[in-house]
């Protein structure tokens, strides 16, 4: 059972929004890599998606420069993964590859592109289970 929380960041308005994303909703983004964009559809969002990063269960940061959907420790000098570095020193950190797998919790993405609803055809069928954003389903189960 794959199961993603996707946050969708909006540049323009600077807002970010969490979506649950299960089982057949989620299993076109297998395999997309860091940079590579979707069609927002599957999200009910009208518009295309960049993937920026994400993460795993456990937090371990995915980075642009490891290949594949691998858990690895790499030798960092700075960037995603590393911080409070002095100058000249590296370290050596537990990092997620560059490929979605069903092992990433969480992945980040932008909005680089809003479509109009006269031009927006859906690649694929989404299922018949509409998606809410985290925060409308926190405030049904609070009531």
């Amino acid at each position: 059972m794959t199961s993603f929380k996707v946050v969708v960041s909006d540049p323009k308005t600077g807002k970010a929004t969490n979506y649950d994303l299960k089982d057949q909703l989620a299993k076109p983004l297998i395999g997309l890599r860091l940079g590579d964009t979707f069609n927002a559809t599957v999200l009910n969002i009208q518009g295309t998606l960049k993937i920026t990063g994400g993460s795993d269960k456990a937090g371990f940061p995915m980075r642009k420069d490891v290949l594949g959907g691998v858990k690895k420790y790499v030798l960092l000098t700075k960037g995603v993964g590393l911080q409070k570095v002095s100058k000249g020193e590296k370290k050596r950190k537990l990092i997620r590859g560059n490929t979605i797998t069903d092992k990433i919790y969480q992945i980040n993405t932008i909005l680089i592109e809003e479509l109009k609803e006269k031009e927006v055809t859906p690649v694929e069928e989404v299922a018949e289970k509409e998606v809410t954003p985290v925060e409308e389903v926190a405030e049904k189960e609070v009531n």
